[in-house]
């Protein structure tokens, strides 16, 4: 029987921890979305896809899709930006900002995304 060598173990299982942790930290920053975002976003959505089992599981899709592409505080934002934009009027009008039409677009684009892979 061979003899291992001590700081060949330990490197093996320093090895494995480092990627453990590295699969668990890209796993969480895929799903940084809270429960009640996610569960906001799929409600609207199956309502407006039929209120269907069909339409629960595109819109879980869609919003994974979503999460997947866009970190959760610039989805806050481009939403919190496209409902100030519907109330209109002087006091919303600096939304039109290059730097807000980026922040819808991202989110629409992500939104395309979703319903191209999961409709």
């Amino acid at each position: 029987m061979k003899r291992r060598h001590p700081l060949l173990l330990a490197a093996i299982v320093a090895g494995s921890v480092l990627s453990s942790s590295v699969v668990a930290q890209e796993a969480s920053s895929l799903n940084d979305y809270p429960t009640v975002t996610r569960a906001e976003y799929i409600f609207g959505c199956i309502q407006v896809n039929g209120n269907t089992r069909l339409a629960l599981e595109r819109c879980s899709c869609s919003i994974d899709v979503i999460a997947s592409i866009l970190p959760h505080d610039r989805y806050v934002d481009a939403e919190t930006t496209m409902s100030l934009r519907m109330r209109g009027g002087e006091s919303v009008s600096y939304m039109q900002g290059p730097e807000f039409v980026a922040k819808v677009k991202a989110l629409k684009l992500a939104q395309v995304e979703g319903e191209l892979r999961c409709f």
